[in-house]
């Protein structure tokens, strides 16, 4: 008995498919092979790097100490900033600036380049935010735990390297989380694209809570608000 021509077609239609997949399937995986050589490769390059820069700083301290003197480290150029207070009584000025910053929301979390411009404009907000020097490992809980993409519009969590690659890759060269790390930490040349990749974060009210009391005083009157240096690492903990 001769097979229906539409059998036939459908047979063929199916084969051409199933090849089609196979082809997309090993190439995929040769990428994966590729990427993870690839991501083992700048993570140990990169962790050499934080290794001789730390040994270089602890060098020039022993060195001015030797000679009796100070080593003065070099003005952090990376600022974390947290929103602390909700919308009622902000200027507009002020509620400017946050929007800048990208902070819409009480305990939203951005990184900011610091300079100049960026300075007097927190020192503007400063009733309204807590900001600080976070360090590597800060930054890397906040992506590894908190962190979220901006890919065609929308909200992506950063699971997976194929994220980043799809949203930033092709422009910066950013291709992997151990990239973004570095990108924003040192921050390198392609900063702005990654930071503006990368959604405000979403964090939780801290363990404990703030005071009512001291929410709206300055840190250094022993309050919440406004510059707070080293110690906005302790805080970030609380709020992961």
């Amino acid at each position: 008995m001769k097979t229906p021509e539409s059998v036939l077609k459908k047979q063929a239609t199916q084969a051409k498919i199933a090849k089609q997949a196979l082809k997309e399937s090993k190439a995929a995986k040769a990428k994966k092979g590729t990427d993870k050589t690839y991501q083992l490769e700048v993570g140990k390059k990169y962790a050499e790097e934080y290794a001789a820069t730390e040994a270089q700083n602890v060098e020039n301290r022993r060195t001015a100490k030797a000679q009796g003197g100070f080593y003065v480290d070099a003005m952090p150029k990376l600022a974390l900033v947290i929103r602390i207070r909700g919308i009622i009584g902000v200027s507009p000025k002020a509620k400017k600036v946050m929007q800048l910053f990208r902070l819409r929301q009480i305990h939203n979390a951005t990184f900011v380049k610091l300079n100049e411009a960026t300075i007097r404009m927190l020192r503007l907000i400063e009733p309204y935010v807590t900001y600080g020097y976070p360090t590597r490992a800060t930054v890397e809980k906040l992506i590894y735990k908190r962190g979220f993409g901006k890919l065609n519009k929308q909200r992506i969590p950063i699971a997976d390297n194929s994220v980043i690659e799809a949203a930033i890759g092709e422009k910066t060269g950013v291709l992997c989380t151990a990239d973004l790390v570095h990108e924003i930490f040192t921050v390198g040349p392609n900063f702005k694209q990654a930071n503006n990749f990368l959604w405000p974060f979403k964090l939780s009210s801290p363990l404990g809570g703030f005071s009512s009391k001291t929410k709206l005083l300055h840190y250094l009157e022993g309050g919440e608000a406004g510059a707070r240096g080293e110690e906005i690492n302790k805080l970030v903990k609380k709020m992961i």
